[in-house]
């Protein structure tokens, strides 16, 4: 039986402000430590215990293979080594024989930890990119040089040494924008955005984000091509291998802090509906005929998706600003009508060319390959038509 947990967490707020210059508002970075949820200790030990037990290359659950989950998991937070200082490396050493316990325990708050500093760290560098922004121009007739790739490189020990790579990266972005045609108050805009755009991300972080990391580390540690997927990239990845979904049949995409209709999929519920148009703004979505309607300006894309998504014949509500509307027009409801939605552009497809050589007409069959895919929720129910890359091109053969 499947069980469904609702858990509700009050925010504890942190937040890190600095003054950006005389007379402005202070830049603040908003983010809220987070804490391994109630399931992901049995999920932990569930992993450990698989891939230990079946994984074909059959590495014991000992301090070497912690160590390399442990190098694994900060090469994921920071592999340019533009966040930590050394003295945080250094007070992680003491951890680095342990994450094998603490995985195969189920105990991993100490990965959360390192991850909040990491958060903390990211928060710090962010308001000095912005007071950077919003300082003099770059003065690019200095001689100077940076090194892109910090991989190897050693880790700052200062936060005054990380914030010189900073104005070194800072100024690299602003001079290829320059040499892009762009003039100060372009840069500053283009990149205030584009950092913008990382601070959101920054405060949207969650606590399976960060499970997620960590899984992906230790089962990286077997094997390269092994993958840990959290409950929300599964259901990406089996639709992504059945090629069909239940929902209202349009991709999205995100600008600024708005859900974008990027794409209308053909012959879908909001196809049909002629309701739903490209570069249409979701701010608001409702399940029912009658449901409340939930604000989701600012939410993370794939937690609008979430909401979006749902089971064939049931509606959906979309509080939308259209793509044409004026400023300060108000926004639109719509109601669709989930169904099953085939997902033909990523399936196999034939197609019979034409070509002449030496004079004669030759044809040849060609057959395009997009994706591998298989429908395993199909087969598992016994469909006799259920979707796969090898019976669809048998069709075709």
């Amino acid at each position: 039986m499947k069980k469904t947990l609702f858990l509700r967490f009050i925010p504890f707020w942190i937040l890190i402000n600095a003054l950006v210059f005389a007379g402005s508002e202070p830049t603040t970075v908003n983010f809220q430590p987070l804490s391994p949820e109630p399931q992901h200790r049995q999920v932990s030990q569930v992993v450990a215990h698989l891939l230990r037990e079946t994984h074909y290359q059959r590495k014991a659950l000992d301090d070497a293979l912690g160590a390399e989950t442990f190098d694994r998991y900060l090469e994921k937070l920071d592999y340019q080594r533009l966040y930590f200082l050394e003295s945080d490396i250094q007070s992680f050493e003491q951890y680095r024989y342990m994450f094998d316990d603490y995985i195969g325990s189920g105990q991993v708050q100490t990965a959360y930890d390192i991850f909040n500093l990491y958060e903390k760290r990211m928060a710090e560098r962010l308001v000095h990119v912005f007071a950077l922004l919003e300082g003099e121009p770059f003065d690019f007739t200095i001689d100077e040089t940076i090194d892109i790739d910090r991989e190897n490189d050693p880790w700052a020990k200062t936060p005054a040494e990380l914030n010189e790579l900073w104005r070194k990266r800072i100024k690299n972005e602003a001079l290829n924008l320059k040499l892009a045609g762009k003039d100060w108050a372009g840069i500053r805009e283009t990149l205030t955005k584009r950092y913008e755009r990382t601070k959101r991300n920054v405060e949207q972080f969650q606590s399976e984000d960060v499970f997620q990391i960590l899984m992906n580390a230790f089962a990286e540690s077997y094997d390269p091509h092994t993958s840990y997927f959290s409950p929300k990239d599964f259901d990406d990845f089996r639709i992504q291998m059945s090629q069909s979904l239940e929902g209202i049949g349009a991709r999205l995409t995100t600008e600024n802090d708005y859900t974008i209709i990027s794409e209308i999929v053909p012959g879908g519920p909001a196809d049909k509906s002629k309701q739903l148009h490209p570069n249409d703004k979701i701010i608001g979505v409702g399940q029912g005929l009658d449901g409340e309607i939930v604000d989701v300006v600012g939410w993370r894309i794939d937690d609008v998706v979430q909401l979006i998504r749902g089971k064939k014949g049931t509606v959906v509500n979309l509080q939308i600003i259209e793509a044409e509307a004026l400023a300060g027009a108000k926004p639109k409801m719509i109601a669709i009508v989930r169904d099953k939605i085939e997902l033909e552009d990523r399936a196999a497809k034939g197609d019979t060319l034409e070509i002449h050589h030496e004079g004669k007409p030759m044809r040849f069959g060609v057959i395009e390959i997009p994706s591998f895919y298989s429908d395993f929720d199909g087969r598992r129910r016994g469909n006799n038509d259920y979707k796969s890359t090898t019976r669809d091109v048998r069709k075709l053969l």
